[in-house]
């Protein structure tokens, strides 16, 4: 045994070992937040990654002791472990990972203390409370309510938290009551190590369409450059060819030249020309 564990109970260098040899068999692993899931949740995940991936949930002493244990770039992780951390092994590229785990995520209500994930909007219009206490309980938190016509009618579109800011009791009272779920619980991925590289959320969250257009875009780009500019290759050889014929025809056509096979578009332009100087003469 190594000597970082040598010092733990039994069932702590168990732990350890585990995660050592899921590390040897997948090549992929990563660090996941799972602070505010429930447990019953957590088993959901489990069983919709089931064959793709696999998730350990240990003490982040543990996962320290794992990493300092197998060395190298991997102790680079050490640095993202935080609050509640896990585990997940797969062999999944990282940009998998990620999407497959952003769909893990289901809406829930806001809870105290809990921070705005985005801005938190409550939209104007009616809603389907009697008058009552409903009324004074949103303006406390900040919602112009009033009554109309027998309802509870929100006056005004409102933001009551912005991104990044606490949510008071009384909002995420309020927000429950109006059944406006703000809060994407799910497994959030914290880092991802893989091929000797270390992946943040930030690189990993892309927008397939985003990119799909913007490789689309370019590909336009350099079609029409290429056409353009008279540079050949296999995909526009074709285009550029019919592009020399039509500018070739259409000089030879304005400069009178007289080859056969522009002779009836010549005849023909110059009878147009004549009839319109016959028109004005006359």
């Amino acid at each position: 045994m190594a000597v970082y564990t040598h010092h733990l109970p039994t069932w702590k260098k168990d732990e350890v070992a585990e995660i050592r040899a899921n590390a040897k068999k997948y090549s992929l692993i990563g660090l996941v937040d799972i602070y505010g899931i429930p447990a019953q949740q957590v088993q959901q995940i489990r069983r919709n990654l089931r064959g793709t991936a696999v998730i350990k949930v240990t003490r982040n002493t543990l996962i320290k002791h794992a990493f300092e244990e197998i060395g190298g770039d991997l102790l680079g992780l050490s640095k993202y472990i935080s609050g509640h951390s896990a585990l997940i092994f797969t062999n999944d590229n990282p940009f998998k990972l990620y999407k497959a785990l952003e769909k893990t995520k289901t809406k829930m209500a806001a809870k105290a203390g809990e921070t705005a994930p985005e801005d938190i909007v409550v939209e104007k219009g009616p809603t389907s409370f009697k008058p009552g206490p409903i009324v004074g309980e949103l303006q406390q938190a900040g919602i112009p309510a009033a009554i109309e016509a027998g309802k509870v009618k929100i006056r005004e579109t409102k933001t009551v938290a912005k991104k990044g800011t606490v949510i008071s009791a009384k909002i995420a009272a309020a927000l429950a009551k109006l059944e406006i779920k703000p809060m994407d619980v799910g497994l959030a991925l914290q880092v991802a190590f893989a091929d000797g590289e270390i992946y943040e959320p930030s690189v990993l969250s892309v927008d397939e369409m985003v990119i799909l257009g913007q490789l689309q875009l370019a590909g336009a780009q350099a079609f029409n450059l290429s056409v353009n500019a008279a540079i050949p290759t296999e995909e526009t050889m074709a285009p550029i060819l019919i592009k020399a014929v039509r500018e070739a025809r259409g000089l030879a056509i304005e400069a009178a030249i007289y080859e056969r096979d522009v002779l009836d578009a010549i005849i023909g332009k110059a009878y147009r020309e004549s009839q319109v100087l016959s028109g004005l003469v006359k």
